[in-house]
């Protein structure tokens, strides 16, 4: 049970949105104390209800912005999602309340405005509350958006990809009886023959290729849009998804595909790329 509060948990260290979030909720808290008027401020006289309104405001503002924004920015490595933990958040979070509530005891006790006692710690308490869960509410809903827009962005690529894969790529023959329409996450290679190509794809377990009277070009533009098929060489176009290792001596690299019985050359130009691709 107790494991639950080593789970990491992200901290929000994005200083501009808590730049925003600080600024608001000390404007909540003035808010909140204008409206509701806790532990009898509105006993008080005009001119030392709005210092201490204000006061507690600002106090708001200056504990949040130490906690929020210069003391993650000083030690970077200990505020780090990496290693954040919600049993972090939640000791941070009181560490957060502790230090505004001593901020408001300070403030009055400067302006002398409320009588001390058991009561007025209890209400300055309560209030300090307001400002932590006003940014245990926001940061829960920023980091519940990010992970549902992050798990929609997945779904979205994993549909995308499938609908790739599932496509059929058309080899148009010059003869149309020897035209080719095969599944391009079935396709393995495209060697150039002269004036034809032959394309090597998979069915099961094995490996069958057929001859087509088309150009090169043509086969390029058929599979200019799947980014995971390759030009490595001026003669062949690879699938990189089915290399099965990479070589290289002092002639160069060489690509090998399992059940494929001869290497494929990469030219030059194409390792870099290559090197990007894979």
């Amino acid at each position: 049970m107790l494991n639950i509060f080593n789970k990491s948990y992200p901290f929000n260290d994005d200083l501009k949105s808590n730049a925003k979030i600080i600024f608001f909720t000390s404007i909540g808290v003035f808010a909140f104390l204008f409206l509701f008027q806790p532990f009898d401020i509105g006993s008080l006289p005009t001119k030392n209800k709005y210092y201490l309104m204000l006061g507690m405001s600002i106090v708001t503002f200056i504990s949040l912005s130490m906690n929020l924004l210069v003391i993650p920015s000083m030690f970077p490595g200990k505020f780090s999602s990496a290693v954040w933990s919600i049993k972090k958040e939640i000791l941070w979070d009181i560490w957060i309340l502790f230090t505004t509530l001593g901020g408001y005891f300070l403030l009055n006790l400067s302006l002398g405005a409320l009588k001390f006692g058991f009561t007025l710690f209890v209400k300055l308490m309560l209030t300090a509350v307001v400002p932590i869960s006003i940014i245990i509410i926001i940061n829960h809903n920023k980091i519940l958006r990010s992970h549902l827009k992050l798990a929609n962005e997945l779904s979205r690529k994993l549909k995308e990809n499938k609908l790739i894969h599932d496509k059929i790529v058309y080899f148009i023959s010059d003869y149309q009886k020897d035209s080719l329409a095969i599944k391009i996450n079935l396709l393995l290679l495209v060697r150039s023959a002269s004036n034809y190509i032959e394309v090597f794809w998979k069915e099961g377990e094995n490996v069958k290729n057929q001859m087509v009277r088309c150009s090169m070009m043509n086969a390029m533009e058929a599979l200019k849009e799947f980014k995971f098929i390759f030009k490595c060489h001026r003669s062949y176009l690879v699938n990189i998804n089915y290399i099965d290792k990479i070589e290289g001596n002092s002639q160069g690299y060489r690509l090998f595909f399992e059940h494929i019985n001869f290497p494929i050359p990469i030219s030059r130009n194409s390792v870099d790329r290559l090197k990007e691709l894979i």
